[in-house]
């Protein structure tokens, strides 16, 4: 079979390995499609550590960093339940970097790491789902705190991940969702596909007072993870901000946050919070496909980087059997 393997800088090739088999546990994926983490593979290729004390080596391991699969079950494993030969699935749970990953035709996961999904939906629209699960962790702990049906919510950072929590906060009775980006490309996109508003934060302040003026948005999601993009959402929300953007600095809560504000940190991913993500694609509420504005077969992985790097794509999608 054929898979991926990155080397340092922009360096890939395609190489081909033997078919793996699936041991306890474990289900053999074909996979149909596999779409990019931008903070991944950017962090990959520029050899920028993802957390503090991570470190890449390189040549990458196979596969890797490609999580978000889609395809069919074409094997399974000993001891495991649930599953049938052909089915529709998704990895749901990234197992890590040390193992092969789905940058290929086929690939071995732990069947406790998949789930099903509809089978009428396109294989874009599917391959995104781990992320979904990620965001959807957030709008479950939200949900239970009460603080999204009823107010206006705000999505700051319309990449992936703001896109996805924009249409969670539409499916949780938002009375209106706002997103807010630096990149006015990204504005008109989220403006155009998702039916909402999209502003530069740095144009709004007549329309988004900051404190000590009362804040016109209820509940905000950050999904850029920057201090200027947190403090600005504290400064600009009235009850709750949720933090997903990954935190590489310290954020500061200030005095005069103090008394109104909730600010919420990663709950962490969960099978449920996959199931709510597959429930709302089930229904119509949430549409990944969205997500990938490039489809490429995976020999051309080099120029879906660029289109990343470029700000040209918001998701791209390989497809390892074209």
């Amino acid at each position: 079979m054929q898979t991926l393997q990155v080397g340092e800088g922009a360096q890939y090739e395609v190489v081909e390995v033997p078919m793996p088999e699936p041991k306890v546990g474990q289900v053999l994926l074909r996979v149909e499609a596999v779409t990019t983490c931008p903070q991944w593979d950017l962090h990959l290729r520029h050899n920028e550590p993802m957390f503090v004390g991570h470190e890449f080596h390189y040549p990458y391991t196979l596969g890797q960093p490609g999580h978000e699969a889609t395809g069919t079950i074409a094997a399974i494993g000993e001891e495991v339940t649930g599953f049938e030969i052909g089915e529709r699935v998704s990895a749901w749970r990234d197992p890590g970097h040390n193992k092969p990953g789905c940058y290929a035709q086929y690939a071995l996961l732990d069947a406790a790491n998949v789930i099903a999904v509809p089978a009428h939906l396109s294989y874009e629209a599917t391959a995104p789902l781990e992320l979904a699960m990620c965001v959807g962790a957030t709008f479950l702990m939200l949900r239970d705190m009460n603080a999204l049906t009823g107010r206006r919510i705000g999505v700051m950072g319309l990449g992936p991940a703001g896109l996805i929590a924009a249409q969670m906060a539409k499916a949780e009775g938002a009375t209106e969702v706002v997103g807010f980006d630096l990149t006015p490309q990204r504005c008109e996109y989220a403006a155009a596909k998702l039916s909402m508003s999209a502003y530069d934060p740095r144009s709004v302040s007549e329309k988004y007072p900051a404190r000590p003026k009362s804040p016109a948005l209820g509940c905000m999601i950050d999904c850029v993870g920057a201090k200027a993009s947190v403090e600005w959402a504290m400064d600009h929300t009235q009850e709750t901000v949720a933090l997903f953007g990954v935190q590489r600095e310290d954020y500061t809560f200030a005095p005069r946050h103090y008394g109104h504000l909730r600010l919420c940190g990663y709950p962490g991913h969960s099978r449920a919070s996959a199931e709510y993500a597959v429930n709302l694609m089930a229904n119509g509420l949430l549409d990944l496909s969205l997500l990938v504005t490039h489809t490429l077969p995976l020999s051309r992985y080099g120029e879906g980087i660029d289109l990343l790097e470029r700000q040209e794509a918001i998701k791209v999608c390989f497809r390892p059997w074209e």
